[in-house]
């Protein structure tokens, strides 16, 4: 029998489980009641007969230890994203439930976790955390520590669109010349090109066409480990482009470089740096140049990436097919041009009511004694 009756130094009855792992190793569960033993018994030989058995001790597992485990299983991921992942993880999930074994873990765990991270912050905010966690299952999942992951049927806050200001050409041009000659220059890659800040502060001068007048975005500078800045590859594969550049821009660029003594053969040298000559920093920047800058515009309100939304916007005003603006944007998906950054400006707005109603009421008038009084 694999079922054994024992008792405790109290006297209490337990029921031993003694069964063997496919490897010959044997493991025991203790139960309170025969029939509870004798369940789980047949689960596990079910299981086993059928090719799902997992060892039950692998769910003993605290959920800190699969987390490290995680972390450290994908060598491909960006430095930006592992930094993400581990506040995620040190700030959020470990102290709520670190300690857990993941096999101890159920819906309703995670459920508390996700209206507890909802009061303390933002619904994407809390959607971020609870992605993190999900990540971290799916890995147990896939490493036959569990067989199905707790996150499921698990009721996450809504994300409430909100409408942002388009940056119109005239602040644009009064945030530049607050920003001063050395990153003006940023401030129209941004809006006229679309970058995201990461690319701007990535640019190298070897990376720009004069010839052409064209860029290649091939790098970027995005958060580290510690959460200091280093240089690293596009944010994706679609994020590896070359844009055609006005030739107004091209001057604001050479003329940027003629400032700091660059030549088009320095061309690992950053098209922007610190005043030491190194890569930027994105807090740093933003503290010591962005903020004040945008405080000096009265333009409090704008973000960097408020730049990257005016360019997607500029693009559908102007009529660009959404295949290019895609492109230009370096999005995989061309939902995520419309959806996101492209917002209709009020001029737009007008311009369709417009085009429509002199097409379907633009007509003769005829007295027809139905006129307004």
């Amino acid at each position: 029998m694999s079922i054994r009756l024992r008792l405790t130094n109290r006297g209490e009855r337990r029921y031993d489980v003694r069964l063997r792992d496919p490897a010959g190793i044997t493991y025991t569960r203790t139960f309170r009641t025969r029939r509870e033993a004798e369940t789980f018994e047949a689960l596990e030989r079910a299981s086993r007969a059928r090719g799902a058995w997992l060892d039950p001790r692998r769910a003993e597992t605290k959920l800190h230890d699969v987390a490290v485990t995680w972390l450290d299983s994908n060598p491909a991921k960006r430095p930006s994203s592992i930094a993400r992942d581990e506040s995620a993880l040190r700030v959020h999930v470990l102290p709520a439930l670190g300690d857990r074994t993941i096999g101890s873990l159920t819906p309703a765990d995670i459920q508390r976790c996700i209206n507890e991270w909802s009061r303390q912050m933002a619904p994407r905010s809390a959607r971020r955390v609870y992605g993190t966690l999900t990540a971290v299952l799916n890995h147990a999942v896939l490493h036959d520590l569990i067989a199905r992951s707790p996150c499921r049927g698990i009721k996450l806050p809504a994300i409430q669109p909100v409408e942002r200001p388009v940056l119109a050409p005239d602040q644009l041009l009064s945030l530049a010349e607050a920003l001063g000659p050395e990153y003006e220059a940023m401030a129209y890659l941004g809006a006229v090109l679309g970058l995201r800040w990461g690319e701007c502060a990535g640019l190298r001068v070897g990376r720009i066409d004069f010839r052409r007048s064209s860029i290649m975005i091939a790098e970027q500078v995005t958060r580290g480990i510690g959460g200091r800045s280093v240089p690293g590859p596009p944010k994706s594969a679609a994020g590896r482009r070359t844009l055609a550049v006005p030739a107004s821009l091209m001057q604001v660029l050479t003329e940027q470089l003629e400032r700091r003594g660059i030549t088009k053969h320095d061309v690992e040298a950053f098209v922007f740096t610190t005043a030491d000559g190194e890569h930027l920093d994105y807090s740093n920047w933003l503290h010591r140049i962005w903020y004040p800058a945008r405080e000096r515009a009265s333009l409090e309100w704008i973000q960097f990436h408020d730049l990257r939304r005016a360019n997607a916007t500029g693009l559908v005003h102007e009529g660009v097919d959404l295949k290019t603006a895609q492109t230009r944007l370096g999005h995989t998906d061309p939902r995520l041009t419309l959806a996101i950054y492209a917002q209709a400006t009020t001029e737009a707005d007008r311009a369709a009511a417009d085009a429509l109603g002199e097409r379907f009421l633009h007509r003769e008038r005829r007295d027809t004694g139905r006129g307004l009084a």
